[in-house]
């Protein structure tokens, strides 16, 4: 009986009858199921090995930086990287308002350097005392990377207490050497052999 009816609707909507709307599916309401918790999160990504790099930018009162290690590639056509910045952090408002920064990956043996510039309880001076840099499209650079690239901002958007920031590759140096690691909350290192760059 069900299939002749649904047979005798079909037809009377082709005839151009319109056919009775159909009572929607009764849907048992969402609950919503608590979250794991910041600090269960925290400790998935601390399992997330990752490069240890530094992004420095020009601020009003000089170079600024920070050290960073949620950087990843985003494009190779147009040349795009993404890094990931504290919410008001300085350096990002100066990513935000120069509109370059500069990222670089940092060698194993500047965990001093990585250390400088994460610590809350150093100045932009301090952060930058001992190194050489020289400027770059008008942008901080630091001597002695493993490699760097100066960008310019394309794009910020906020996320949770992150800013995803995305910049246009405008220059890259690339050099030699083994890469700082992070990864459960400390500085690796690794072991196997890495090629010489190319020339």
């Amino acid at each position: 009986m069900s299939a002749r009816l649904r047979i005798v609707t079909d037809r009377a909507a082709v005839a151009g009858v319109p056919s009775p709307a159909a009572e929607p599916p009764h849907v048992e309401p969402l609950h919503e199921e608590p979250g794991p918790g910041a600090a269960r999160c925290l400790g998935l990504y601390a399992k997330l090995a990752a490069g240890v790099a530094v992004v420095t930018a020009r601020g009003a009162d000089g170079p600024l930086g920070m050290t960073v290690s949620a950087v990843t590639s985003l494009s190779a056509r147009p040349p795009l990287l993404l890094a990931c910045l504290r919410d008001g952090s300085r350096t990002l408002a100066a990513v935000r308002g120069r509109r370059a920064f500069a990222v670089h990956l940092l060698r194993e043996e500047q965990q001093d350097l990585a250390g400088r510039f994460a610590s809350p309880a150093t100045t932009a001076a301090e952060r930058f005392a001992g190194t050489e840099t020289r400027q770059v499209l008008g942008v901080p650079v630091l001597a002695g990377a493993l490699a760097w690239s100066v960008c310019l901002t394309e794009d910020v958007r906020r996320y949770g207490d992150h800013h995803l920031v995305v910049g246009r590759v405008a220059a890259v140096h690339v050099g030699g050497g083994r890469p700082l690691l992070w990864h459960d909350r400390r500085f690796g290192v690794l072991t196997e052999p890495v090629p010489d760059a190319p020339g």
